[in-house]
This record gives C-alpha cells, sequence and structure tokens, in this order.
C-alpha cells in the first residue's frame, strides 16, 4: 500500500511519522511548517505572562510531551519529504500527485481544502483528530477542552476519513483514552497522544487488510466544535482547576458511568 503523510513538524508528528513508516514504509512525507507568526496584542501578552505566573502547569505539560518525543525521534524518518508553508499549496499537491498514494494520511496541518481533496486516492484521505468524535471537534486542543468543560470523560481519539469540513468527516474508528486516573497532567498528555497514534496505526493495518468501514457523524450523535480563538486565559485556568478532580473522577466510576448515561459510543475496529 503506496502512503504519504501530510504533518505538521512538531515533535509529535515526527513520531507518528516514525511509528507509522516503521509498520509500512511511508512513500512520501508533506511536512507543513508554517512561518507566519500570528500578531500578538497588547491583552494577548497580558495573558501569556499571566498563564506562566499562574497556571504553568499546563504549558508544561504540553513542553514535557514534546520534549519526550524530540528525545526518542530525531527528526522525521529518511523517506522522501518536503517542507511547505501551506498544506494547500501547489507544491504538496504535485509531490503527492507524483507519488500516486493509495491512502493519504493527515495530522496537525491547517485544514485541507478543495484542489487538495481533489487529489481522490484509491483508498480515500484520512485524518487524525485527537479528540473523540462526534463530541469533541475542533481545536487547539480537544484534551484541555475536555478538562475545561468537566467532560473527562469523553477524552479519546478518532480516525476519520477526511471531508471539507473541521472535524466532520465519517469516522473510520474511535476511541476513549484508557486513563486510570493517576496521571498527572503530562502524563496525560501523553498518554492521549500516544493513544492516537497507535489507533491510527491499528486503522491504517485495517485497510491494508483489505476492509472498509465509514460511520457518518450525524447519524452517532451531536457534539460541539470548539475553536482557537475562545481558548482564553479563562478556559485555560478552568482547566487547571478541574483537574484537581480528575482523580477522583475516574477513581469513582463516574467516568464509566457518564458514558453509560450519555450512551457515548466508540467505533471500534472489528
Amino acid at each position: 500500500m503506496n502512503i504519504v503523510l501530510w504533518c505538521g513538524s512538531e515533535p509529535n508528528q515526527q513520531a507518528l511519522a516514525h511509528k507509522l513508516h516503521q509498520e509500512f514504509s511511508l512513500a512520501g512525507i508533506v511536512m507543513e511548517k508554517r512561518t507566519s507568526a500570528r500578531k500578538l496584542t497588547p491583552k494577548m501578552i497580558f495573558e501569556k505572562l499571566l498563564e506562566k505566573i499562574c497556571i504553568p502547569s499546563l504549558d508544561n505539560a504540553w513542553k514535557n510531551m514534546m520534549e519526550e518525543y524530540r528525545n526518542a525521534f530525531l527528526g522525521f524518518p529518511a523517506v522522501r519529504i518536503i517542507t511547505v508553508e501551506n498544506i494547500n499549496s501547489h507544491e504538496a499537491f504535485r509531490f503527492t500527485e507524483k507519488l500516486m498514494p493509495d491512502v493519504i494520511l493527515v495530522s496537525g496541518t491547517r485544514l485541507v481544502k478543495g484542489k487538495m481533496l481533489s487529489l481522490n486516492p484509491r483508498i480515500g484521505i484520512l485524518n487524525l483528530h485527537t479528540g473523540l468524535s462526534p463530541y469533541i471537534k475542533g481545536g487547539p486542543n480537544c484534551t484541555n477542552w475536555c478538562l475545561a468543560t468537566y467532560q473527562f470523560h469523553l477524552i479519546g481519539n478518532t480516525v476519520m476519513w477526511i471531508d471539507n469540513g473541521i472535524d466532520s468527516g465519517n469516522i473510520l474508528t474511535s476511541e476513549f483514552t484508557p486513563l486510570t486516573g493517576e496521571e498527572s497532567l503530562a502524563q496525560l498528555h501523553l498518554k492521549v497522544m500516544n493513544h492516537a497514534h497507535d489507533l491510527y496505526v491499528r486503522a491504517v493495518r485495517f485497510l491494508a487488510e483489505g476492509k472498509h468501514q465509514n460511520f457518518p457523524q450525524k447519524e452517532i450523535a451531536g457534539g460541539t466544535t470548539f475553536y482557537t480563538r475562545n481558548w482564553t486565559l479563562k478556559q485555560k485556568m478552568n482547566a487547571v482547576k478541574n483537574f484537581k478532580s480528575f482523580r477522583d473522577f475516574f477513581k469513582s466510576g463516574n467516568a464509566e458511568a457518564e458514558r453509560k448515561k450519555g450512551n457515548f459510543v466508540e467505533i471500534k475496529l472489528p
């Protein structure tokens, strides 16, 4: 099976690339490395300073995870690779087209748009969403949104067939991330990301065996799409405050109870 990966440039994406390449031998990688920086307003600068002073644990948890991947995986695997500023560029399109992939795997890029979706590989284009669709979608980080909104029971990952919406494609597979409640914030993020990588590998293996499944999200349930612009200092503080109840929530059995009460479903691989 000929596989091309479209991904971001961060250490967690490098780790994913290595795990995929180890099992499937990637034909090529389009790595999106954004160079345009968001302009910071005085309010944003002030909030960043407050965050560093008052709730450093949230940012540190993510940094610790990235450092662990950086130490474990040195760069990307030795395959054909190009670097683009935008995944929707002509260069990304031409590079992928020439490799004639059977399947394209997406993770950590901007929203993939029109021309790139027209490539239409034999099996399709998949997206890894580090959140449990259709219940929790968007960004910048669905695990943190679960903490901020006190929905610990919905921490999980999804592999979906891509469309032109935000985490709205039909689902191939989804799972709750196995958690004990004993995790620190740093361990939580690492567990969710490792589970995401494992789920993606298992999904591709499923397809490589000639199997297929496809579940429209609207036929499963409704959900909430979160946006980066709404991930404010207030939401970050809520996440840190709520995390204090994380251990008790799982130890008391509330996670399973909430999942059953809300009829939340996983789309398991057969």
